[in-house]
């Protein structure tokens, strides 16, 4: 698997936010993903160092939608949280200066 497909995309909110100034990043992964090849797209893509790597399946959960609100599930999915070295970046998660 390339980088591109096993990284879906970051997970932006405020506590992915705020666990990225300790230097821990939020990613939506494909499910098939392991911590060993997950550890290995960020460092190449991202030119980080790894320290470690937390995966963990989210349950899917049932939502209503349409005007006459049908329950549509949604699917599960995979949520890795990923630890680089002190002091580098991963520039998604830059929120600049204040």
């Amino acid at each position: 698997m390339r980088s591109n497909d096993i990284i879906l995309a970051p997970i932006i909110t405020e506590k992915s936010m705020k666990d990225a100034k300790s230097n821990k990043f939020a990613f939506r992964v494909s499910m098939g993903a392991d911590k060993k090849s997950l550890k290995k797209a960020i460092e190449e893509k991202f030119k980080v160092d790894v320290l470690g790597v937390w995966t963990m399946i989210v349950k899917g959960r049932k939502i209503r939608v349409g005007r006459k609100r049908n329950e549509v599930s949604l699917s599960p999915w995979k949520k890795a949280i990923v630890k680089v070295k002190e002091g580098q970046r991963i520039g998604l998660f830059d929120m600049g200066k204040k």
